[in-house]
């Protein structure tokens, strides 16, 4: 089986039941891969944008999973590797490929994970794939890269010392709307990825929804046609209402102001109960403060009469 057991394959920079190798990687050879799950990021649109890493283990792989061969296969082309290691492995037939996958890891190989674009396990199945490497102490790590979600809030110019991922919300507005009543006094800035056919009626919803905070629209990001739209929701509601929209977008709004939060009696104390029966006191008035913009002092009194 090909573990890593006290520090013996600390070049590979895996991680085997929580322990990390005490080495730095910058001073280890790039060519000197070992066994075990490689998680690598791709180019989310210039191919360029691939670490010396990750060309590496690509090249080094005895196994690629990718969610669509041809679209890894072209990857692979512009950068001179060898596809013949590919194999699909994507939401449809990652609960019959896991077991070949993990048979293969158990039999020494290097398996390298990628997605079409950017990190794996953001909106795809791999997750599953790292928690039984994890449960049966098969080696594992990931090596960063590109990601569309950290480049559109780098990108947007707005908050970014917190941030909530939504991934993709509901096709449909009841559905949509439900989500981001859900998620209208979280504060933080809000992250989504959207279809460029449903960025009217979602930038719509969102309108009427979250009201009037600041957001963007980044489209097409690290490509030719890169674009970055900042404006109010309604705003960009009534801009992209009269155009069509082509490429990959994510849709990046601003945390909610004080004036944009209210929070009922009824919700506070649903809070708060929710908060007390997992955390102390001190710890779940900061985590309703945290949510609802509340002041602390209001929280508290309330968490006290609650406890009472």
């Amino acid at each position: 089986m090909a573990k890593q057991e006290n520090g013996e394959n600390e070049t590979s920079g895996l991680q085997n039941e929580g322990q990390v190798a005490q080495e730095s990687s910058a001073s280890q050879p790039l060519s000197k891969v070992t066994a075990g799950l490689y998680i690598v990021a791709t180019p989310i649109g210039n191919a360029q944008d691939i670490t010396l890493r990750a060309l590496t283990l690509l090249k080094s792989a005895d196994t690629i999973l990718c969610e669509d061969t041809r679209v890894t296969g072209k990857l692979l082309m512009i950068h001179g590797i060898s596809r013949k290691k590919t194999i699909a492995y994507h939401e449809h037939n990652a609960d019959r490929m896991r077991p070949k996958v993990l048979e293969k890891l158990r039999d020494g190989e290097i398996v390298v994970l990628v997605s079409d674009a950017g990190t794996p396990l953001i909106n795809d199945p791999g997750y599953k794939l790292v928690r039984d490497c994890a449960e049966q102490g098969l080696p594992y790590t990931s090596a960063p890269g590109a990601s569309s979600v950290i480049s559109a809030m780098v990108l947007s110019g707005l908050p970014s010392d917190r941030f909530f991922y939504l991934g993709f919300l509901p096709n449909k507005t009841v559905a949509r709307k439900k989500i981001l009543e859900e998620v209208k006094s979280v504060q933080a800035t809000l992250i989504t990825l959207e279809s460029p056919r449903r960025v009217a009626a979602c930038l719509q919803d969102m309108a009427e929804v979250l009201g009037n905070r600041e957001a963007a629209v980044t489209r097409e990001i690290t490509k030719k046609f890169e674009e970055v739209r900042r404006a109010t929701l309604p705003e960009l509601a009534e801009m992209y209402a009269q155009e069509e929209v082509r490429g990959e977008v994510v849709l990046v709004i601003g945390p909610p102001d004080d004036s944009q939060v209210e929070t009922s009696e009824e919700d506070l104390d649903e809070l708060l109960k929710n908060a007390l029966a997992r955390l102390s006191v001190r710890d779940a008035v900061a985590e309703v403060v945290s949510a609802t913009g509340l002041k602390k002092r209001t929280v508290y009194n309330r968490a006290l009469e609650l406890t009472v």
